[in-house]
């Protein structure tokens, strides 16, 4: 039955991702949007630390945890995201929802394991407002620009794992990249009849690899000490770019005149992701609790987009994060006590995105929390999670955002390619 399900999921996850609205965000203008693959919900909950592993659950952001896998595990994760907007004028807010992830591991041999599965990568929403004075047509006249932004690239990716030592573990992850962005632009100049909209799509695809380690060793008889890197590969995005201008009414209707433009060079570009990489330490008992934190570092200094750009004064600086969390189990065996079988888990991050507008750096800072639901003896578990963070000022007459995330998962677990014991 497990697997029925997850294989239907797995059908439907296409179609949902074409209606899905991920992202509020103002900031999502940035590069090729609000990064959105962030680990599984157990490792969100945790302030998205990625160097603690174990045999029963995913790990997303490093694939060298595949090398500890004993059991197949499906993964399925959810949110749901309430933002609140505010500069020194106005407050707004919104919320949206969808799919985090869907994901199936499996072990091969006692030392290997493979995992596939889709998620988002990014994600783009924003409608942004500039008001300035034209004076290209005689005299001083209020113009108005409204620019908006939707969709995002969604992500295909197989990894593997392998334990070299009882110690030391080592994977790869290779992704598939795809998705349309559109970027529209509105104007309007006082007293002039039509207004102008600008229509900027790409249509997104390539290719990208990272690599990972994980060490493990016992510090005492019950205590363990782990370290992990991760390093992704600077890549490169085909783009494929189209324009259209059209002439519209102060109703938002089309006026009756459309060009689409030719863009010589620029219909197709090669968009250059840098490189990235994180590394971190923790220390833990087995069953019992951890302790761990994570440094991410992302070369967005390197970052040029050609086609589109909201912001004249935008410029992109190296992006870092440091994480730290971790989780609790009381007594994981308790016949006597459900609770006493309850992971709790509970982390914190701040982050330099590397965007920096008007002068000022927008950073983001959260704090996370949640619990694990057992619900078998295979050691699946619902998980449900909690964010609550601040990004952006509003200093330079920018936006500060300040959001609650819920999200909820399921990690079940199966034993495949058992031997019989009986025919």
């Amino acid at each position: 039955m497990i697997r029925r399900i997850f294989l239907m999921a797995m059908m439907c996850l296409p179609v949902l991702g074409i209606a899905q609205e991920l992202t509020a965000s103002p900031y999502s203008f940035n590069g090729i949007g609000e990064m959105r693959s962030r680990g599984t919900n157990e490792n969100r909950a945790m302030g998205e630390i990625t160097v603690y592993q174990d045999s029963i659950h995913l790990n997303l952001q490093d694939p060298s945890s595949l090398g500890a896998l004993k059991l197949t595990n499906y993964s399925l994760g959810v949110n749901y995201n309430s933002v609140r907007l505010r500069n020194a004028d106005t407050k707004v807010s919104d919320d949206t929802a969808g799919i985090d992830y869907l994901a199936i591991a499996f072990p091969i041999t006692s030392h290997m394991g493979v995992g596939f599965g889709l998620a988002p990568r990014t994600a783009v929403g924003y409608q942004l407002q500039a008001e300035s004075i034209n004076t290209d047509l005689g005299g001083e006249r209020e113009q108005i620009n409204t620019f908006s932004g939707d969709g995002g690239v969604n992500q295909i990716f197989l990894s593997a794992g392998y334990a070299i030592t009882k110690k030391i573990n080592f994977g790869v992850t290779g992704r598939y990249s795809f998705g349309t962005i559109e970027n529209e632009n509105i104007q309007f100049i006082e007293d002039v009849e039509f207004g102008t909209r600008e229509l900027y799509r790409s249509t997104l695809s390539g290719w990208d690899f990272k690599l990972g380690v994980n060490y493990k060793d016992k510090l005492t008889a019950n205590k363990y000490f782990a370290a992990n890197i991760v390093y992704n590969f600077e890549s490169r995005l085909n783009s494929e770019n189209s324009q259209t201008i059209t002439s519209i009414t102060n109703l938002g209707s089309t006026g009756g005149s459309e060009q689409v433009i030719t863009l010589g060079d620029l219909a197709r570009t090669k968009l250059d992701i840098p490189y990235g990489m994180s590394f971190g330490f923790g220390v833990g008992e087995e069953k019992k609790w951890f302790l761990g934190a994570n440094y991410f570092f992302n070369q967005n200094s390197n970052f040029e987009d050609r086609f589109f750009n909201v912001n004249d004064n935008v410029i992109f600086e190296d992006a870092l994060k440091v994480s730290l969390g971790g989780f609790y189990i009381p007594k994981y065996d308790s016949f006597t006590s459900y609770w006493s079988r309850v992971v709790y888990r509970a982390g914190l991050r701040f982050e330099d995105t590397g965007l920096v507008i008007n002068g000022e750096q927008i950073n983001d800072f959260g704090i996370s929390f949640g619990i694990g639901l057992p619900v078998s003896r295979n050691f699946s578990n619902f998980n449900l999670g909690f964010d609550l963070g601040r990004r952006g000022t509003q200093n330079a007459d920018l936006i500060q955002e300040n959001y609650f995330n819920i999200r909820l998962s399921v990690s079940l677990n199966d034993r495949w390619f058992q031997k019989r014991k009986f025919n």
